[in-house]
């Protein structure tokens, strides 16, 4: 048996060894990757608050309508249809009428690819029927609107924002053949793709930078994937007509300019650019992607992990105190910055990505949708006193009713990753990882975050030698670990990775101990105004119902409005401190799971993870003196 330790960080070097620069990708392989991600259909998720967020998740999908989400697109192509139309952003008089149904293809090859074959028939059927719409038309074309909004695009007229929903539609299609199997979906998306060629291949420079100032998604994203994996570099090239030069430039040059953009405009974006790098090797592209990674999470973030007020950015970098409402954290963005993630952590292994990943996964993606129903949330409110409004099912159809679809669908997506040495286990979540290549299942049974730790059975029919790399976060109160009983040790440094180097055989166990405590994330432009943490949770003060009667939900939905707060919020709760370390005025309460409670203020206040609040108002930043 050969068994080798690694206790301090294993962080990887943020650049690749290669001497005359990185080779070029053919089809769909990607070369630059340092590690990689296994198929959904490798990872089973054990019980837990995941799970059974994606149980909830799939009755909020399956609840669906198709005829009624095709509706539109019937119309447009000139088909009978009797469906009743949908409300809100899915209404027949909205302009991003469509952008939903590619969304629920997406969410449907995603729960597909884990193995649910009753929902890969439903998306199968959504195919089938968007192709016949696609027939109908002639061109290519596919929309729930006219081409004519495309018209008003080109003349610079007043038009919503119609190459988004296209977006939508065009990865649900490709995720429904490269994640569900689904041939025809191939076929129709190339379609698309090539209507969008000679729509935008008569354009002039100029032109084409006035087009780009409309959000479309992540046009250049979805194209580069269709090169991918169609092997043609025709869409890489339609894909680059989408690169907005506007935004990437200041990007490139290491400057941040992002102050007055409209956020979830600009990630999709940027993912298009990282996409770009794995694909051809552009080593600007992955400058542009790195920076906007590194500088958003590190100083455009809340403690959440999540970025945006009022959809925008609006202050300089580091400036945040004042950027606190109840249209904080659009749940799009952060779903586009855990997709962003995804490219970094690919390139690099660096465990300060999969650090931040945990705390998004947490606290900016877990409690956006409702138990009772499946609703979504549009915001994740971070000002005092504001409340969770949850949508209808039924009738609001946003923007992050769609990215939420697809998020509650993919938890077991960035648990585990490989290389050609070993595995990284970055996610401490119960499941049940397959790895195929090894002959080798690896079981994690956790009950993180109520217990600091993880145990990992391996599962072997011979014996197994791959390096196994726990990660230790940045949080982590110290550490230990125990293979087979026995204490080992040692243990890495909070911000790496415990490796263990050695041959496995059936049976072997390793337990990580990861203690937690309380800690302050202060603003960084007012560090008297923090929040409070446990681990990566953010604990959110609870403030009562009062007031909230016939206001909890948002109203339904009119074409192109966003859920509006009806009443206000509440002041700042102040508290009085003894240094910055928040023990001094929170503890954790022994009775419940999770439960802490402030101590030695006027007033007590219990406080509870934020993924856990519903219905009521609550309380995440805290003015300490």
């Amino acid at each position: 048996m050969r068994r080798r330790m690694f206790l301090a960080s294993t962080a990887a070097a943020t650049m690749l060894p290669w001497r005359n620069g990185p080779p070029r990708m053919t089809g769909g392989t990607d070369v630059v990757a340092r590690v990689r991600p296994f198929p959904l259909a490798a990872v089973k998720l054990g019980p837990g608050p995941f799970l059974d967020a994606m149980g909830v998740n799939r009755r909020f999908v399956m609840g669906q309508d198709p005829d009624r989400l095709l509706h539109t697109f019937r119309i447009e192509a000139g088909l009978p249809t009797a469906a009743e139309p949908l409300g809100g952003w899915e209404a027949p008089i909205n302009e991003l009428r469509g952008h939903f149904t590619g969304h629920y293809l997406s969410a449907c090859a995603l729960m597909a690819a884990s193995g649910d074959d009753e929902v890969r028939r439903r998306g199968d059927g959504m195919v089938a029927a968007l192709a016949e719409c696609q027939n109908a038309h002639g061109n290519g074309y596919l929309s729930a609107f006219p081409e004519e909004f495309f018209d008003r695009l080109r003349a610079d007229r007043p038009v919503w924002a119609p190459f988004y929903t296209v977006h939508k539609i065009m990865a649900g299609l490709l995720d429904m053949h490269t994640l569900a199997g689904n041939a025809q979906a191939l076929d129709v998306v190339t379609k698309m793709a090539r209507w969008t060629g000679r729509w935008s291949q008569p354009l002039g420079d100029a032109h084409t930078a006035r087009v780009l100032e409309r959000e479309y998604g992540g046009m250049n994203d979805v194209l580069y994937n269709l090169s991918a994996v169609t092997g043609s570099e025709e869409w890489r090239e339609v894909a680059h007509r989408f690169d907005h030069e506007r935004v990437f430039g200041p990007l490139a040059a290491g400057r941040d300019d992002l102050k007055g953009l409209h956020v979830n405009t600009t990630i999709p974006k940027i993912i298009g650019a990282a996409r770009r790098y794995e694909l051809t090797g552009d080593p600007r592209s992955r400058q542009i992607a790195e920076y906007f990674w590194h500088e958003v999470t590190g100083r455009r973030s809340y403690a959440t992990g999540g970025t945006s007020n009022g959809e925008g950015w609006n202050a300089e970098p580091g400036v945040l105190a004042a950027e606190l409402s109840g249209y904080t954290q659009e749940c799009c963005v952060t779903y586009n910055m855990l997709k962003l993630s995804r490219h970094v952590f690919q390139w690099t292994a660096d465990p300060a990505v999969a650090d931040y990943y945990e705390r998004a996964l947490f606290n900016g993606i877990l409690g956006t949708q409702h138990p009772a129903d499946g609703s979504k949330l549009y915001y994740v409110p971070l000002g005092s006193g504001y409340w969770k409004l949850f949508g209808d099912p039924l009738h609001d159809y946003w923007c992050c009713t769609g990215s939420g679809s697809e998020s509650f669908a993919k938890f077991g997506d960035s648990i585990y990753w490989h290389d050609d040495a070993g595995l990284y286990v970055n996610l401490f979540i119960a499941s049940q990882l397959n790895w195929a290549e090894q002959g080798v299942t690896v079981v994690q049974d956790t009950r993180f975050p109520e217990e600091p730790g993880t145990s990992l059975t391996i599962r072997s029919a011979k014996p197994a030698a791959f390096a196994l790399r726990v990660r230790v976060p940045s949080w982590a109160r110290g550490g230990a670990a125990r293979l087979n009983g026995r204490p080992l040790e040692g243990f890495a440094a909070p911000g790496g990775y415990y490796t263990i180097d050695r041959t496995w055989r059936d049976g072997d166990r390793l337990e990580v101990s990861l203690p937690m405590g309380l800690h302050a994330s202060p603003m960084p432009d007012d560090p008297a105004l923090q929040a409070v943490m446990f681990g990566p949770l953010v604990l959110a003060g609870r403030l009562g119902t009062e007031g909230l009667a016939g206001v909890l939900r948002a109203e339904p939905t009119k074409p192109r409005s966003i859920p509006e707060y009806k009443a206000e919020g509440l002041p700042t709760p102040a508290v009085r401190a003894s240094g910055g370390d928040p023990s001094s005025w929170v503890r954790k309460n022994p009775a419940g799971p999770l439960g802490f409670e402030t101590i030695g203020q006027p007033a007590a206040m219990s406080m509870v993870p934020l993924y856990r609040v519903l219905d009521e108002r609550y309380n995440v930043y805290w003015r300490v003196s």
